[in-house]
């Protein structure tokens, strides 16, 4: 299939010819779903952690015998319904969460996202997303231009390497990153609205 090739004006000045198996490939919610819940779980850092009765300094020794004082009985100081004993049942940083995902499964996600995108007029490709001397003002005037917005909607933009100037450009712009081709992930995809790809860094969309 062909997709027009735009400047930062919005305006055609060309086509690119592009493989439908990754353009445009058929929308699998259930699959994308999927692909999305394993990034976020893999990317996921069980930081909280608690002390259970058995990791808790003390209460080795039972505080009182078992019968004749009267008293509930109880085997240690320690025990989750003591004050400054152990939590039951809490969180730990032992805790894998995990997923694991076939690679021929993530890329069909991830070909599905574009294609939805472009179905959805929402992936476009522009002849050059550089900017001179890593100016903010100057890219986030593009954008708003290109989108006939006030304001910058929410972008990716997509290089076909690291561009520092463009990755500087954007970083104080509110709602807008920069990624490479390489590094392209169904996550930011879903997370922007928008997704311009740099007319060079669409054959390195594998």
């Amino acid at each position: 299939m062909k997709l027009d090739i735009l400047d930062l004006n919005a305006k055609k000045v060309g086509d690119i010819e592009v493989s439908d198996d990754i353009f445009n490939a058929k929308w699998n919610a259930d699959l994308v779903h999927q692909a999305f819940v394993t990034k976020q779980a893999n990317a996921r850092s069980p930081w909280a952690h608690i002390k259970g009765r058995g990791d808790v300094r003390g209460g080795g020794k039972k505080p009182w015998k078992q019968k004749g004082t009267g008293r509930a009985r109880h085997g240690s100081i320690r025990s989750p319904i003591w004050v400054g004993g152990g939590v039951a049942h809490g969180p730990t940083n032992q805790r894998d969460y995990t997923k694991k995902l076939p690679k021929k499964m993530a890329k069909a996600a991830l070909y599905s996202v574009l294609s939805r995108k472009i179905a959805d007029g929402e992936l476009r490709i522009v002849n050059s997303l550089a900017v001179k001397d890593a100016k903010t003002k100057e890219l986030a005037t593009g954008l708003r231009g290109f989108f006939s917005s006030k304001t910058v909607p929410s972008t990716l933009l997509i290089s076909v390497k690291e561009n520092k100037q463009v990755v500087k450009a954007s970083n104080n712009i509110p709602k807008v990153k920069n990624v490479t081709a390489e590094n392209i992930g169904i996550v930011d995809l879903l997370n922007y609205k928008n997704v311009l790809v740099d007319q060079e860094a669409v054959t390195q969309i594998k």
